[in-house]
């Protein structure tokens, strides 16, 4: 789903559902309350628990207002998550100042809305949780009610024993949010990435069944159209030579007619019965991928070779798509040629993408087939809005996630395919990309075509 913000599509809007906080907070009031409960009637320690209760109780109509007011199934901003997250803390700083600030060992709690953050919201949102629950963490070291205890024996914990916890507090908030926004962040750009795979991978797709809509609408007009080329036929005989009624009726018949052979071509695009459409040997899908990057002013060597006979297999959109990305790139970086080049013996199918450019930056090679941030400088941008998606996803991220790789990559290794990123060795120079398939998979020469 696309959503626009400021003039700019957006990909999969990272949204909160509202149930999710709702859920948390009666669990939160929940613990609350029996703690309350079991620290003042079941031990006996003197706390203002009146003033405990209302607080809690202000939770509780808070979740009462939102279920009443929105149904479960509201996903809300960014911003309005933050906002009730922010008073969670508040209201967790409130029941920690009546019952002994940092002493409680339950402070470490006013961690919990700052990681909730992390993980579902933006860093800016956190970093501004944080800072509130830091400066929170800061008052209760000086500000707060006795701890609750014995009557008439009051706790007095060291200064420097307060300071350490405030300490641990504020280095658990640090490490457990970077540490869960690095997570969240990573999944985000995955399931991102993913999403584009997919929508590429429709799009391809339906870009190869066009022939059976074609097939379909011969199909259709082929008897209105059989009515009219026999009815013309008939008519150019009634009228006499220089009739100019008789020279109409063998126009239409000729135009007919000529439809009638359209329409033929139509149909047997996607005939079980067209081999030749159906089936592509290895050379000739290197062909097919190849053709659109030809006239760049890099030259594209084809080679073929194996032992046995040539592979020969069904047409695949992932796998063209696949092997399209990723010789465009090899095209975009190389000096003066690029090989494309197929091999095949009894067991494996491979096709070798080599190119005489930089090669791949060692920081970027660890990270190849990943959503990464790209430190390209010219941006390979095929035609079809498939690459305008993964154009505009690489706009959002602000600096271009490697999503032609991985697109490329996880369709490939869908097909079945293992896809490996190497540079050449010296003194050649330059990049690899080998990709093996099963022979089994890419054979498919002596079965007939599933539909």
């Amino acid at each position: 789903m696309l959503n626009t913000q400021e003039g700019q599509p957006r990909l999969l809007d990272p949204q909160i559902k509202l149930d999710t906080l709702v859920r948390l907070r009666w669990l939160a009031v929940a613990g609350q309350t029996v703690s309350l409960l079991v620290v003042h009637y079941l031990l006996n320690f003197p706390l203002p628990i009146g003033y405990g209760y209302v607080l809690v109780a202000a939770s509780a109509w808070l979740n009462v207002i939102l279920k009443i007011r929105w149904p479960s199934s509201t996903r809300i901003s960014k911003n309005a998550a933050a906002l009730q997250l922010a008073y969670d803390i508040i209201q967790l700083g409130g029941l920690f100042y009546l019952t002994g600030g940092l002493g409680n060992p339950f402070c470490f709690l006013i961690l919990a809305p700052v990681v909730v953050s992390a993980t579902a919201l933006s860093s800016r949102n956190t970093i501004l949780l944080g800072v509130l629950a830091g400066a929170i963490v800061t008052l209760l070291t000086a500000f707060h009610m006795p701890l609750p205890w014995y009557d008439g024996t009051q706790i007095d914990l060291p200064p420097l024993y307060v300071v350490g916890v405030w300490f641990s507090l504020m280095c658990s908030m640090f490490f457990m949010a970077t540490y869960s926004l690095r997570v969240a962040e990573e999944a985000r750009q995955l399931s991102n990435a993913l999403a584009a795979s997919d929508m590429v991978l429709a799009h391809q797709k339906h870009l190869s069944a066009l022939d059976g809509l074609a097939t379909a609408a011969a199909h259709e007009l082929g008897t209105p159209l059989g009515t009219i080329y026999l009815t013309a036929k008939e008519l150019s005989t009634e009228f006499e030579q220089g009739d100019p009624l008789r020279e109409d009726a063998e126009l239409v018949y000729s135009q007919a007619a000529r439809c009638r052979e359209i329409l033929k071509k139509l149909t047997s695009l996607s005939s079980d019965a067209d081999k030749v459409f159906q089936r592509m040997p290895i050379s000739l899908l290197l062909a097919d991928v190849s053709e659109p990057h030809r006239g760049l002013g890099i030259d594209i060597k084809l080679q073929s070779e194996g032992i046995g006979p040539e592979p020969i297999g069904l047409r695949d959109p992932a796998i063209s798509y696949g092997l399209g990305n990723l010789l465009e790139n090899a095209v975009d970086f190389a000096q003066s040629t690029v090989l494309f080049e197929a091999k095949w013996d009894e067991k494996f199918v491979e096709v070798f993408i080599v190119d005489d450019g930089p090669g791949f930056a060692p920081d970027v090679l660890a990270r190849m087939g990943e959503p990464y941030v790209s430190k390209r400088t010219a941006p390979a941008i095929s035609e079809g809005e498939a690459d305008e998606l993964e154009l505009e996803i690489e706009r959002q991220s602000g600096g271009g996630l490697g999503l032609g790789f991985f697109i490329a990559k996880t369709l490939l290794e869908r097909s079945g395919g293992r896809v490996i990123f190497h540079n050449r060795n010296a003194p050649d120079h330059g990049a690899l990309v080998h990709i093996r398939w099963p022979r089994e998979i890419m054979d498919q020469g002596g079965q007939t075509p599933q539909s």
